[in-house]
């Protein structure tokens, strides 16, 4: 089991630890409620650190970043990240990304920790117009800072203007008195806020750093499944559950950022995917009547007919009801349709709402 670097300070502050995608990984600390509570009010910190970080540089860099990813990065500017995907030769889902332009021959792919080796392995196969490729994943950590007091909160560790760094967009410099931070707006809990990328020997003091300026604040540590329940809330996709090597990233309501302006890994056959028209739709969906909606449940029509399956579900902390995302056949897919969510042999009552599920 792998360890992120402040492992210990976790395990001190008394949060509960469990594996996850090979690491140990605090998943609560307080209590799930409370944690979501404080990212949508105030302020709260993410260790993400078992994220993995590739670096791709050299003359050749977009070339190699073109041909694996989904979306246009040639539309990238330096210091703009871009959310994309990597697509298989089968029409699935390698796993989905953030790509930020350092300048026009350094990038940085933000990939998820399950699939750090695989992702690795797969770019490298494809690496025929010798880019330079680095894996930084083990010698860098991040934390996410997220919350609408993030900025405020955060303010004093840094001459960086904060609240001047635009949605999905990066500054580099010092922070809590760490030369060469990376403080990005790429955060995944639609509250705001900003991650830190630094270097494992740097992250402690950090760590510290940011929790003494936030005092004033509320500033407090989030588990792993505040970080589920928020993603959920505002139907973001997570890999291995709405995303993966089965599914095709048309259905997954990925198509913005498909840009056939380019080639790219089976782009053809994404592209005639496209132009058949997809069969099934990633859906959200609200109970009507009382439950928990649950991963791997299954969603039935009103004759009790097994239509799709729920990818994520979870009872939503800031709207007080069951809440989550699936697939279904196209023509269940329309807003304001209802479906039936089989919990415990009971076909529970609910209907598809348009996702973000809470609005700010």
């Amino acid at each position: 089991m792998k360890q992120v670097a402040l492992n210990h300070v976790h395990e001190a502050l008394g949060a509960k630890m469990v594996p996850f995608a090979g690491f140990n990984m605090p998943v609560q600390y307080e209590g799930v409620n409370i944690e979501h509570d404080t990212v949508r009010n105030g302020v709260g910190v993410f260790d993400v650190s078992h994220m993995g970080l590739f670096k791709i540089s050299g003359p050749n860099a977009l070339a190699l970043v073109q041909k694996v990813t989904s979306n246009d990065a040639s539309t990238l500017i330096n210091g703009k990240a871009q959310y994309s995907y990597f697509p298989n030769d089968n029409g699935g889902v390698v796993d989905d990304i953030i790509t930020y332009q350092v300048n026009d021959q350094e990038f940085l792919m933000v990939v998820n920790a399950s699939n750090i080796d695989k992702d690795w392995n797969w770019v490298t196969s494809k690496n025929d117009v010798n880019a330079t490729m680095e894996n930084l994943s083990d010698a860098y950590s991040l934390l996410a800072i997220q919350g609408p007091k993030a900025v405020e909160a955060m303010q004093s560790l840094t001459d960086l203007d904060l609240a001047a760094i635009k949605f999905y967009h990066f500054e580099t410099g010092t922070f809590a008195g760490v030369e060469n931070v990376i403080v990005s707006a790429t955060g995944y809990t639609g509250s705001g806020g900003f991650e830190i990328y630094a270097k494992n020997e740097d992250i402690e003091t950090i760590w510290n750093k940011v929790f003494e300026a936030g005092v004033a604040w509320g500033i407090k540590p989030i588990g792993l499944a505040a970080r589920d329940t928020l993603r959920l809330e505002m139907g973001y996709c997570l890999y291995g559950n709405e995303i993966t090597d089965e599914t095709s990233p048309l259905e997954a309501g990925l198509g913005w950022v498909t840009k056939f302006t380019k080639d790219f890994v089976n782009s053809e056959n994404l592209k005639a995917e496209k132009e058949a028209g997809i069969k099934n739709k990633l859906i959200g969906f609200e109970l009507i009547d009382r439950g928990i909606p649950r991963h791997d449940y299954e969603i039935v029509n009103k004759d009790g007919n097994v239509i799709g399956k729920v990818t994520s579900g979870t009872q939503s902390p800031s709207l007080g009801k069951g809440i989550g995302m699936g697939y279904v056949p196209k023509e269940f897919a329309a807003e304001g349709s209802e479906i039936f969510i089989r919990i415990r042999k009971n076909d529970v009552l609910a209907k598809v709402v348009k996702t973000p599920f809470y609005k700010k």
